[in-house]
């Protein structure tokens, strides 16, 4: 067994050894809007379950040298944004707004997503995801970095409104998995579909 202390690695090592162990990880995709009123789209797999009551979810978003990407800053700035879930058929045009454009270019149109209108945020979702969630800003926490510099943005948005396509519903608001065809993330450039699903009974 391999023992590293992650002090000695650098910050590039550290996210090789997270991502290529933490797998599979779920992607959102989310939208938000800037200042000038620019809709902003992009791919994070640092997203899980917060809480179910009331629910909600968390996106930790990496800085660059300190600096906060458009999405952080955006949610910060407007208090809300909508998660969508990433799936096999949408995860090309996803991909593609993974690139780096300046703040006042859209993602979303790179990509050619259908922007649809939410019902409870000013922020508009797209219409290419068989889920999304329509979410207000509850916490926000500075994390890590170096030089007294943060690292990440760590975002708690509570759900206000769900939106789910309604042929992946079956049995009382339960989600089929092989219908929603939800992909992950792995490390590098490689991302898995669900595969092989088994039961195991918890104990009493």
């Amino acid at each position: 067994m391999l023992s590293i202390d992650p002090m000695d690695n650098t910050e590039r090592e550290n996210y090789k050894l997270l991502t290529g162990s933490i797998i599979p990880r779920p992607i959102a995709f989310v939208t938000s809007v800037a200042d000038d009123g620019t809709i902003n789209g992009a791919p994070f797999s640092y997203f899980n379950i917060v809480s179910s009551n009331p629910p909600m979810i968390s996106l930790s978003i990496q800085r660059q040298q300190g600096k906060q990407k458009d999405t952080a800053r955006n949610i910060l700035a407007g208090k809300e944004f909508v998660v969508h879930i990433v799936d096999e058929q949408n995860v090309e045009k996803v991909n593609e707004t993974a690139a780096s454009l300046p703040a006042d270019q859209s993602e979303i149109s790179l990509a050619n997503l259908t922007l649809v209108d939410s019902d409870k945020v000013n922020i508009p979702g797209v219409k290419e995801a068989k889920v999304r969630f329509e979410c207000s800003l509850e916490h926000s926490i500075e994390l890590g970095g170096v030089s007294d510099q943060p690292g990440a943005d760590l975002i708690i948005g509570k759900i206000l409104q769900y939106h789910i396509d309604e042929t992946i519903i079956f049995d009382d608001k339960k989600i089929d998995p092989d219908k929603l065809q939800a992909v992950s993330r792995l490390a590098g450039i490689n991302y898995a579909k669900v595969g092989e699903v088994f039961p195991i009974k918890r104990p009493k």
